[in-house]
């Protein structure tokens, strides 16, 4: 019997202790947010840490009528901001996810942000994920949000691991590190002046791990690119490559067909794939137990231009 056959036996009859107590926590702080803010909108693209905040934001607001279903809405809008070359399976399923759930999605664009001439690109095939800023920026200008909800988790990269849960952001929309205000005891200082916000992490306590376990538990759906399949890739600086419209092939590359699987999601320019035959969440629980780098680390060309990218970018208002 392999590893991930254990653990899909060991699933059903684990503590769930730990994953309630986290679970308790985040949910303490979408009602904070409901709470404290008049505007507030769920940062969601899709993506696995994005699901598991929603999810919890259908514990904390909705009516639970059986098995997985909710009933009523959610007190706030989902807030997408989409580069224009993210994965086109992503998309769809975001899409399908929200039409089920009858919410209310807001959708700021790179694409827009370049016809308003806010956004210039180098050249057409130009990374545009570091754009993303000044589209999320004027989304929230243009809607008034004054509170962004996120599923960014401080085991993810270092940068974020400095950040507090309530994340204060002036009003140019920029994060002061050295600036943060205490959060002792859970209480959270959550005033802000006209043109400031927060964005909030209720899974900022979580690991890769424990977002894997939840999503096994709570049998909540995802992406197909979270789980292996085959797909062509190039190896570039130890990274694998999807090989797709925005990032082709180059000369002298050698593209390979390879069983992946991505671990996070996001612009198909710097998003890159890990070799895996992981085809369930508990076959995920049993690689996650094994792994010693961050899916970040391990799958994200935008993080690997210097040790401070991450840093830099939150600074300027990146999520």
């Amino acid at each position: 019997m392999n590893a991930a056959t254990n653990i899909e036996h060991l699933l059903p009859g684990l503590d769930h202790q730990h994953l309630d107590a986290l679970e308790e926590e985040a949910i303490f702080i979408l009602r904070e947010v409901a709470a404290a803010f008049e505007r507030p909108a769920l940062l969601f693209s899709g993506g696995k840490d994005s699901c598991v905040v929603l999810r919890l934001a259908e514990k904390a607001f909705k009516q639970h009528v059986a098995g997985d279903d909710f009933a009523g809405r959610l007190p706030f809008p989902l807030l997408h901001v989409d580069t224009g070359h993210n994965f086109p399976e992503v998309i769809t399923f975001r899409d399908q996810r929200v039409a089920e759930m009858g919410e209310r999605l807001v959708v700021g664009s790179v694409e827009e942000s370049m016809r308003r001439g806010t956004v210039r690109l180098a050249h057409p095939l130009e990374s545009r994920n570091g754009h993303q800023t000044v589209s999320l920026l004027e989304a929230v200008e243009e809607h008034r949000f004054d509170c962004l909800i996120g599923g960014a988790r401080r085991d993810e990269e270092k940068a974020r691991a400095k950040e507090r849960i309530f994340s204060h952001r002036d009003s140019f929309g920029q994060w002061q590190p050295k600036e943060q205000r205490p959060e002792l005891w859970t209480l959270f200082n959550t005033r802000i002046r006209p043109g400031e916000h927060f964005r909030a992490f209720p899974i900022s306590n979580w690991t890769e791990l424990d977002v894997w376990l939840y999503l096994a538990r709570e049998r909540i759906p995802l992406p197909g690119l979270y789980y292996s399949h085959e797909r062509q890739v190039v190896r570039k600086k130890g990274l694998l490559v999807p090989v797709t419209d925005v990032t082709p092939p180059q000369e002298g590359d050698v593209v390979e067909t390879l069983p992946v699987r991505f671990r996070t999601v996001g612009d198909m320019t710097c998003t890159c794939p890990v070799e895996s035959a992981a085809a369930t969440a508990a076959d995920i629980v049993a690689e996650t137990l094994t792994v010693t780098i961050s899916e970040r680390g391990a799958t994200r060309m935008d993080d690997r231009t210097s040790d401070a990218s991450m840093e830099r970018r939150k600074k300027e208002g990146y999520f």
